[in-house]
Protein backbone atom coordinates (compact mmCIF):
# COMPACT_ATOMS: atom_id res chain seq x y z
CA UNK A 1 0.00 0.00 0.00
CA UNK A 2 3.15 2.19 -0.01
CA UNK A 3 2.49 3.58 -3.19
CA UNK A 4 -1.11 5.28 -2.12
CA UNK A 5 0.57 6.99 0.31
CA UNK A 6 3.37 8.06 -1.46
CA UNK A 7 1.05 9.43 -4.05
CA UNK A 8 -0.99 11.27 -0.89
CA UNK A 9 1.85 12.45 0.49
CA UNK A 10 3.07 14.19 -3.31
CA UNK A 11 -0.25 15.31 -4.29
CA UNK A 12 -1.78 16.97 -1.17
CA UNK A 13 0.65 20.02 -0.74
CA UNK A 14 0.54 20.74 -4.29
CA UNK A 15 -3.18 20.66 -5.10
CA UNK A 16 -3.10 22.64 -1.52
CA UNK A 17 -0.93 25.24 -2.58
CA UNK A 18 -2.64 25.19 -6.29
CA UNK A 19 -6.27 25.97 -5.02
CA UNK A 20 -5.27 29.09 -2.70
CA UNK A 21 -5.02 30.32 -6.19
CA UNK A 22 -7.11 29.17 -8.46
CA UNK A 23 -9.79 28.13 -5.96
CA UNK A 24 -10.79 24.48 -5.04
CA UNK A 25 -13.37 23.24 -7.29
CA UNK A 26 -11.04 22.16 -10.17
CA UNK A 27 -8.61 20.18 -7.90
CA UNK A 28 -11.28 18.28 -5.98
CA UNK A 29 -13.56 18.01 -8.74
CA UNK A 30 -10.62 16.51 -10.98
CA UNK A 31 -9.40 14.71 -8.31
CA UNK A 32 -12.30 12.61 -7.57
CA UNK A 33 -13.16 11.66 -11.31
CA UNK A 34 -9.25 10.29 -11.58
CA UNK A 35 -9.87 8.67 -8.42
CA UNK A 36 -12.98 6.88 -10.10
CA UNK A 37 -10.92 6.15 -12.86
CA UNK A 38 -8.41 4.41 -10.71
CA UNK A 39 -11.09 2.15 -8.97
CA UNK A 40 -11.87 1.40 -12.77
CA UNK A 41 -8.76 0.65 -13.68
CA UNK A 42 -8.69 -2.15 -10.69
CA UNK A 43 -11.66 -3.93 -12.08
CA UNK A 44 -9.65 -4.58 -15.00
CA UNK A 45 -7.37 -6.47 -13.40
CA UNK A 46 -7.58 -10.46 -13.25
CA UNK A 47 -7.68 -11.92 -9.68
CA UNK A 48 -3.72 -13.40 -9.68
CA UNK A 49 -2.40 -9.71 -11.02
CA UNK A 50 1.15 -8.62 -10.69
CA UNK A 51 1.99 -6.05 -8.08
CA UNK A 52 3.84 -4.13 -11.13
CA UNK A 53 0.64 -3.38 -12.79
CA UNK A 54 -1.27 -2.57 -9.38
CA UNK A 55 1.59 -0.46 -8.01
CA UNK A 56 0.73 2.37 -10.40
CA UNK A 57 -2.69 2.05 -9.99
CA UNK A 58 -2.19 2.64 -6.29
CA UNK A 59 0.01 5.22 -7.09
CA UNK A 60 -2.32 7.07 -9.12
CA UNK A 61 -5.49 6.47 -6.37
CA UNK A 62 -3.18 8.27 -3.83
CA UNK A 63 -2.41 11.46 -6.04
CA UNK A 64 -6.65 11.44 -6.70
CA UNK A 65 -7.17 11.34 -3.49
CA UNK A 66 -4.45 13.69 -2.49
CA UNK A 67 -5.58 16.18 -5.13
CA UNK A 68 -9.10 16.11 -3.41
CA UNK A 69 -8.40 16.05 0.53
CA UNK A 70 -6.48 19.69 0.82
CA UNK A 71 -8.62 21.85 -1.87
CA UNK A 72 -12.09 20.00 -0.45
CA UNK A 73 -11.40 20.73 3.49
CA UNK A 74 -9.55 24.60 2.26
CA UNK A 75 -12.96 25.22 0.80
CA UNK A 76 -15.13 24.03 3.34
CA UNK A 77 -13.02 26.21 6.06
CA UNK A 78 -13.29 29.21 3.24
CA UNK A 79 -17.27 29.10 3.09
CA UNK A 80 -17.45 29.49 7.23
CA UNK A 81 -17.69 32.52 9.40
CA UNK A 82 -13.88 32.69 11.40
CA UNK A 83 -16.28 32.36 14.53
CA UNK A 84 -17.20 28.93 13.20
CA UNK A 85 -14.32 27.51 11.31
CA UNK A 86 -13.32 25.25 15.08
CA UNK A 87 -16.79 23.80 14.78
CA UNK A 88 -16.72 23.36 11.07
CA UNK A 89 -13.10 21.80 11.50
CA UNK A 90 -14.28 19.21 14.01
CA UNK A 91 -17.75 18.52 11.90
CA UNK A 92 -15.95 17.97 8.55
CA UNK A 93 -13.37 15.41 10.59
CA UNK A 94 -16.27 13.55 12.13
CA UNK A 95 -17.91 13.19 8.95
CA UNK A 96 -14.86 11.88 7.12
CA UNK A 97 -14.35 9.71 10.40
CA UNK A 98 -17.30 8.31 10.30
CA UNK A 99 -17.73 7.82 6.52
CA UNK A 100 -14.10 5.86 6.88
CA UNK A 101 -15.65 3.06 9.15
CA UNK A 102 -18.89 2.58 7.45
CA UNK A 103 -17.16 2.56 3.92
CA UNK A 104 -15.43 -0.64 5.41
CA UNK A 105 -18.61 -2.15 6.74
CA UNK A 106 -20.21 -1.19 3.21
CA UNK A 107 -17.60 -3.10 1.12
CA UNK A 108 -17.31 -5.88 2.94
CA UNK A 109 -20.90 -6.60 2.80
CA UNK A 110 -20.53 -6.43 -0.79
CA UNK A 111 -17.97 -8.62 -1.08
CA UNK A 112 -19.63 -11.30 1.03
CA UNK A 113 -22.57 -10.85 -0.96
CA UNK A 114 -20.99 -11.48 -3.80
CA UNK A 115 -19.40 -14.08 -2.82
CA UNK A 116 -23.06 -15.63 -1.31
CA UNK A 117 -24.35 -15.47 -5.10
CA UNK A 118 -22.03 -18.15 -6.83
CA UNK A 119 -19.91 -19.71 -4.21
CA UNK A 120 -22.07 -22.63 -2.92
CA UNK A 121 -22.75 -23.73 -6.43
CA UNK A 122 -18.78 -23.26 -7.34
CA UNK A 123 -17.83 -24.95 -4.37
CA UNK A 124 -20.49 -27.98 -4.68
CA UNK A 125 -18.73 -28.19 -8.77
CA UNK A 126 -15.25 -28.10 -7.10
CA UNK A 127 -16.26 -30.99 -4.71
CA UNK A 128 -18.00 -33.31 -7.18
CA UNK A 129 -15.10 -32.60 -9.88
CA UNK A 130 -12.38 -34.28 -7.39
CA UNK A 131 -14.37 -37.55 -6.15
CA UNK A 132 -17.10 -36.04 -2.81
CA UNK A 133 -20.52 -37.63 -3.19
CA UNK A 134 -22.97 -35.59 -3.37
CA UNK A 135 -24.34 -34.83 -0.06
CA UNK A 136 -21.15 -33.99 1.86
CA UNK A 137 -20.14 -31.90 -1.28
CA UNK A 138 -23.65 -30.09 -1.32
CA UNK A 139 -23.32 -29.71 3.16
CA UNK A 140 -19.91 -28.42 2.47
CA UNK A 141 -20.92 -25.95 -0.69
CA UNK A 142 -23.54 -23.94 2.41
CA UNK A 143 -20.23 -23.06 3.62
CA UNK A 144 -20.52 -19.30 5.13
CA UNK A 145 -18.77 -16.55 3.27
CA UNK A 146 -17.28 -14.78 5.74
CA UNK A 147 -15.22 -17.81 6.59
CA UNK A 148 -14.06 -18.13 3.00
CA UNK A 149 -12.97 -14.49 2.91
CA UNK A 150 -11.13 -14.33 5.72
CA UNK A 151 -9.46 -18.05 4.86
CA UNK A 152 -8.60 -16.62 1.80
CA UNK A 153 -6.82 -13.94 3.75
CA UNK A 154 -5.13 -16.08 5.88
CA UNK A 155 -4.14 -18.15 3.12
CA UNK A 156 -5.58 -21.50 4.42
CA UNK A 157 -7.91 -23.54 3.30
CA UNK A 158 -10.71 -25.11 5.02
CA UNK A 159 -11.76 -27.89 2.77
CA UNK A 160 -10.09 -30.52 4.52
CA UNK A 161 -12.39 -29.70 7.75
CA UNK A 162 -15.30 -29.47 5.70
CA UNK A 163 -15.29 -32.70 4.92
CA UNK A 164 -15.94 -36.03 7.55
CA UNK A 165 -13.18 -38.25 8.09
CA UNK A 166 -15.37 -40.83 6.75
CA UNK A 167 -15.94 -39.19 3.47
CA UNK A 168 -11.82 -38.24 3.00
CA UNK A 169 -11.53 -42.22 3.58
CA UNK A 170 -13.15 -42.86 0.49
CA UNK A 171 -11.00 -40.24 -1.85
CA UNK A 172 -7.85 -41.75 -3.99
CA UNK A 173 -4.51 -40.09 -2.84
CA UNK A 174 -4.53 -37.98 -5.67
CA UNK A 175 -7.73 -36.39 -5.55
CA UNK A 176 -6.53 -35.64 -1.48
CA UNK A 177 -3.66 -33.79 -2.74
CA UNK A 178 -6.01 -31.72 -4.85
CA UNK A 179 -7.90 -30.73 -2.38
CA UNK A 180 -5.86 -29.97 0.43
CA UNK A 181 -3.14 -28.49 -2.29
CA UNK A 182 -2.24 -24.91 -2.19
CA UNK A 183 -4.02 -24.32 -5.64
CA UNK A 184 -7.51 -25.69 -5.41
CA UNK A 185 -9.41 -23.52 -2.79
CA UNK A 186 -7.68 -20.10 -4.23
CA UNK A 187 -8.79 -21.17 -7.73
CA UNK A 188 -11.65 -21.83 -6.31
CA UNK A 189 -13.03 -19.32 -5.28
CA UNK A 190 -11.57 -16.68 -7.39
CA UNK A 191 -14.76 -16.29 -9.38
CA UNK A 192 -16.86 -15.82 -6.77
CA UNK A 193 -14.45 -13.66 -4.75
CA UNK A 194 -13.95 -11.32 -7.95
CA UNK A 195 -17.76 -10.96 -8.06
CA UNK A 196 -18.14 -9.52 -4.47
CA UNK A 197 -15.02 -6.79 -5.55
CA UNK A 198 -16.30 -5.61 -8.52
CA UNK A 199 -19.78 -5.02 -6.51
CA UNK A 200 -17.39 -2.75 -4.25
CA UNK A 201 -15.19 -1.36 -6.52
CA UNK A 202 -18.63 -0.25 -8.20
CA UNK A 203 -19.87 0.90 -5.44
CA UNK A 204 -16.95 3.42 -4.80
CA UNK A 205 -16.74 4.74 -8.29
CA UNK A 206 -20.01 5.40 -7.60
CA UNK A 207 -19.24 7.12 -4.60
CA UNK A 208 -16.67 9.07 -6.36
CA UNK A 209 -18.58 10.27 -8.72
CA UNK A 210 -21.36 11.75 -6.59
CA UNK A 211 -18.54 14.07 -4.54
CA UNK A 212 -17.07 15.06 -8.08
CA UNK A 213 -20.58 16.44 -8.55
CA UNK A 214 -20.68 17.81 -5.06
CA UNK A 215 -17.30 19.31 -5.36
CA UNK A 216 -18.28 21.29 -8.75
CA UNK A 217 -21.55 22.67 -8.22
CA UNK A 218 -20.13 24.64 -4.69
CA UNK A 219 -18.75 27.16 -7.31
CA UNK A 220 -15.21 28.80 -8.30
CA UNK A 221 -12.79 30.10 -5.80
CA UNK A 222 -15.44 31.40 -2.64
CA UNK A 223 -14.66 33.19 0.18
CA UNK A 224 -16.57 34.02 3.24
CA UNK A 225 -18.16 37.47 3.04
CA UNK A 226 -20.03 39.07 6.09
CA UNK A 227 -23.62 40.38 5.04
CA UNK A 228 -22.93 43.84 5.37
CA UNK A 229 -19.75 43.66 3.04
CA UNK A 230 -20.53 45.06 0.09
CA UNK A 231 -18.32 42.92 -1.65
CA UNK A 232 -20.22 40.16 -1.31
Amino acid sequence: MLPLTAGFLIAGPISGFLSDRFGSRPFATGGMIVAAGSFALMELLPVDFSYSVFGPILLLNGLAMGAFAAPNRAGVMNSLPPEHRGVGSGMNSTFQNAAQVLSIGIFFTLMIVGLSSSLPSTLYQGLISNGVPHTPALKASHLPPVSTLFSAFLGYSPVEHLLSPHVISHLSHQQLSILNGRKFFPKLISKPFSSGLHAALDFAIGACFVASIASWSRGGKYHYRPEHDEST
